[in-house]
């Protein structure tokens, strides 16, 4: 900044009050969130309002935290994600290579169906889906929620790392091949490595497409101990009213694996969706 003008010192200044400024407003919910978490009910429904807790309290935490319907819900949502990520990978990595290092016939309008899958709501495929696993007896199990989630997220880890892999020189190949490395090999030793950014990237989006879910764990999975985290969040409201600060405690920590994904993670989430969207 040492050579700067008045003037671009001046903008790089707004810029920077601008950029805190839209910090501030989409953080603020978070915050908001967190506060009334650590709140006793009394200040919660008080009258007057507070920007912070002044009756400090770990006890909506303790409360979510001892409760085995929360606990059951907390695995189930580990298990949508994992999974999830599991068979995105396994099935949209291979694809993703293939298309982008092969000529592929029809490739243009496979690429073109699976940025049109992304279009769809899950409405839309739901019964469908529901239809099929009925008639096989694949309802009811950790596995049947997971694998429709992945059939939407699979599309996406094609689209985002094909451009990765078109982009890797053919000389990275030939020289795998002259080390004696075979096709399998060469892809894991070789082309995986040099897509890191990517892989790590579709990871952590097709994690939190089966941490995030709703529809299809519901619809597939009627077993209450089976339900995720996103579907046992009302359990706080009653006839007798709604307790604000269990609430906003369990909805902390639904959304905390994900902004410690995005703060550890940040730059090769943001890298590979860059990257994927630009290479070609």
């Amino acid at each position: 900044m040492g050579n700067m003008t008045g003037a671009e010192k001046a903008k790089e200044i707004r810029n920077s009050i601008f950029a805190i400024l839209i910090a501030v407003i989409f953080l603020f919910p978070i915050y908001w969130l967190i506060q009334i978490s650590f709140k006793s009910d009394a200040e919660t429904f008080g009258k007057v309002l507070t920007y912070f807790p002044h009756d400090f309290t770990v006890d909506p935490w303790l409360e979510n935290l001892t409760d085995k319907t929360f606990l059951s819900s907390l695995k189930n949502s580990f298990l949508n994600g994992l999974i999830t990520m599991a068979i995105a990978l396994v099935l949209g990595v291979p694809a993703a290579y293939g298309m982008g290092r092969y000529k592929v016939k029809g490739g243009n309008v496979f690429l073109l169906t699976f940025l049109v899958s992304q279009m769809l709501p899950p409405s839309l495929t739901l019964t469908p889906m529901y239809l099929i696993f009925s008639k096989i007896g694949f309802l009811g199990n950790h596995f049947t929620a997971p694998v429709a989630i992945a059939a939407g997220s699979i599309p996406f880890v094609i689209v985002t790392l094909r451009p990765y892999f078109k982009s890797i020189p053919v000389s990275l190949d030939e020289a795998a091949r002259l080390d004696g490395c075979g096709s399998v090999k060469a892809f894991l030793l070789v082309m995986l490595p040099a897509v890191k950014t990517g892989i790590i990237t579709i990871m952590v989006i097709s994690f939190l497409n089966g941490w995030n879910d709703l529809v299809y764990s519901m619809t597939f999975n009627v077993a209450e101990m089976m339900r995720p985290l996103t579907a046992n969040i009302y359990k706080f409201q009653s006839a007798y009213g709604t307790r604000w600060n269990c609430i906003m405690a369990y909805g902390a920590i639904l959304v905390l694996p994900v902004i410690l994904m995005f703060i550890f993670l940040q730059k090769y989430i943001v890298g590979g969706l860059v990257a994927g969207a630009v290479k070609d």
